[in-house]
């Protein structure tokens, strides 16, 4: 998948996949997208350039391939073709999931 993505982060931000989650029909009620919670877990899909700290370039706490827990609000959704993607800071990742 990393290797057809045409989207380089800039600086500190990493570029992320939303993990699909089985939809679940509970009693017969269909539940429309909109009214759906996002998941809150994606797969690093690329990294930025790398954030500058005191002059001095800082590594990332993440690679691509991992997965990763995300705050509820956080980044911003980029679709490109087909697929939808959510570009967001480093330190907007809140876990890796081992």
């Amino acid at each position: 998948m990393a290797n057809t993505i045409k989207i380089k982060p800039l600086g500190g931000r990493v570029l992320v996949k939303r993990c699909e989650v089985a939809e679940e029909i509970k009693g017969g009620i269909i539940i429309p997208d909109s009214a759906k919670e996002k998941p809150m877990d994606a797969e690093v899909v690329a990294l930025g350039t790398g954030k500058i700290v005191d002059g001095k370039k800082q590594d990332f706490n993440v690679s691509v391939g991992d997965k990763v827990v995300l705050g509820r609000y956080s980044g911003t959704e980029v679709k490109f073709g087909d697929e939808t993607y959510l570009l967001v800071n480093e330190d907007e990742i809140l876990a890796v999931i081992a």
